[in-house]
C-alpha cells in the first residue's frame, strides 16, 4: 500500500527483455531500505525487487511481466528514462497523499497544460472506460503521485501541479502528447461496484 507521495526519482540503468521484462533503476535510496522480494512503486506500479545492489553501487531490479506491460508506460521505459519512487507504508506511517494500491488501471494522455498563477494547469484525458470513477474534488494517481482532480469535462480532468511537484517528480518532463499511468481511486472503483449491484 501507498500513499501517492513520491520519494525519489531514479533512472533506467538497463532493460533485458525474456520471457518477462527485467528492468534495472538507480535510486538515490539507502539500500537498507530496499529489501529483497520487498515492494517499490514505480511510476505507481508496484512491483517486486528481484535482485540489488549496494550502497557503493545502488541499484535494484524487478520484472514487469507482459500484463504490467500492457496497462502502464514501461514498455515505452529506455536507459535513462526518469522514474517516480516510492517505498511501501509501515504501520504508523503518515497517511500525505491517499491510499494507492500500485495496481495501474491504464493510460491517461496529457492534453494540455498551461501556467495557473506559480502551479501548472495539466488536462489529461482518461480512457472511456476509466474516466467515469474519477469525480471533481476525487483522487487520482497519476506515474504514481496522489493529485487531487480540479474538474472533469467528458473524459478529461483537469489537475493542478505545484512548483515542488514539478520539480521533485517526472512531471517536469511532460509535454501534451505524452502518457502517464492512472490509478483510479480505491474507494470509486468499490462505490461504482455496488451501485452496479
Amino acid at each position: 500500500m501507498f500513499t501517492g507521495i513520491v520519494t525519489d526519482v531514479g533512472q533506467v540503468r538497463h532493460i533485458e527483455k525474456r520471457g518477462d521484462t527485467h528492468i534495472v533503476i538507480a535510486p538515490h535510496y539507502d539500500m537498507d531500505k530496499l529489501p529483497m522480494g520487498g515492494s517499490v512503486a514505480c511510476c505507481g506500479a508496484c512491483l517486486t525487487i528481484v535482485d540489488k545492489g549496494s550502497n557503493a553501487d545502488k541499484w535494484f531490479a524487478v520484472t514487469a511481466s507482459a500484463e504490467t506491460l500492457s496497462k502502464t508506460t514501461m514498455g515505452t521505459w529506455k536507459v535513462g528514462t526518469p522514474v517516480n519512487l516510492e517505498l511501501p507504508l509501515k504501520v504508523g506511517d503518515e497517511l500525505g497523499g491517499h491510499i494507492v494500491s500500485g495496481h495501474v488501471d491504464g493510460l491517461a494522455e496529457l492534453v494540455k497544460l498551461y501556467p495557473e498563477g506559480e502551479s501548472t494547469r495539466m488536462v489529461f484525458e482518461a480512457p472511456k472506460a476509466l474516466s467515469r470513477y474519477i469525480a471533481e474534488k476525487g483522487s487520482v494517481a497519476l506515474d504514481g503521485i496522489s493529485l487531487t482532480v480540479n474538474e472533469v469535462e467528458g473524459h478529461r480532468f483537469g489537475v493542478n501541479i505545484i512548483p515542488h511537484t514539478l520539480e521533485i517528480t517526472t512531471f517536469g518532463h511532460l509535454k501534451p502528447g505524452m502518457k502517464v499511468n492512472l490509478e483510479i481511486d480505491t474507494i470509486a472503483r468499490y462505490v461504482a461496484r455496488l451501485v452496479k449491484g
